[in-house]
């Protein structure tokens, strides 16, 4: 009795050990296959629309309990791209990005709920031009697939808005708009 009581807790424990471990899942940001988008007003006529070309980072996702899931991203602003070569060296000047001192757009989550729809709200620490604000975005989750070599990827997409004055990119206010929209789709290879 006593070892049969012994092997039902010790399957017990091994069974909550190996659920404990499948919850939550990492995902590597594949850049590839991930964007970056951005759109800003032009002398008040139309937006004007650039990219980033690169992106990294790592989401882990618990669906059980998404409180346990995290984003940790980082965007190189020498990675800007709108078309115009002359234009994007103007924006990695010091008028605007200054790559140079300001390497990187970074966002780190400390926040994670489930929302409805299969969307979740996501809240963090985004950090563009040296300064550092809480930002909150709703998060779209999009599906599953294996990828040509069998890999499983998963991936998602938001979009929001920012002010660039509140980075203190303030140069050419009212010719270029405050308001910056922002479109991040994600496809990450879970490791």
């Amino acid at each position: 009795m006593k070892s049969s009581k012994s092997l039902l807790l010790a399957t017990l424990f091994l069974c909550l050990a190996a659920a404990a471990t499948q919850a939550a899942d990492t995902f590597k940001i594949d850049p590839v296959h991930s964007s970056v988008g951005f759109s800003a007003m032009h002398l008040g006529v139309t937006n004007f629309y650039g990219r980033f070309n690169d992106i990294s980072g790592t989401i882990v996702f618990d669906q059980a309990d998404p409180s346990k899931s995290s984003v940790e991203l980082s965007v190189p602003v020498e990675s800007v791209d709108t078309h115009n070569p002359k234009r994007d060296q103007h924006l990695k000047s010091p008028d605007f990005f200054n790559a140079k001192q300001f390497p990187a757009l970074t966002f780190k989550s400390n926040k994670v709920e489930a929302g409805s729809d299969g969307s979740y709200k996501v809240t963090g620490d985004f950090t563009l031009h040296g300064i550092t604000k809480p930002l909150t975005v709703e998060f779209k989750k999009g599906g599953e697939g294996k990828g040509m070599q069998g890999e499983v990827r998963a991936g998602g997409e938001t979009h929001f808005t920012i002010k660039r004055s509140d980075f203190g990119m303030n140069f050419m206010q009212g010719a270029v708009g405050d308001e910056i929209t922002i479109s991040l789709s994600l496809e990450g290879v879970k490791q």
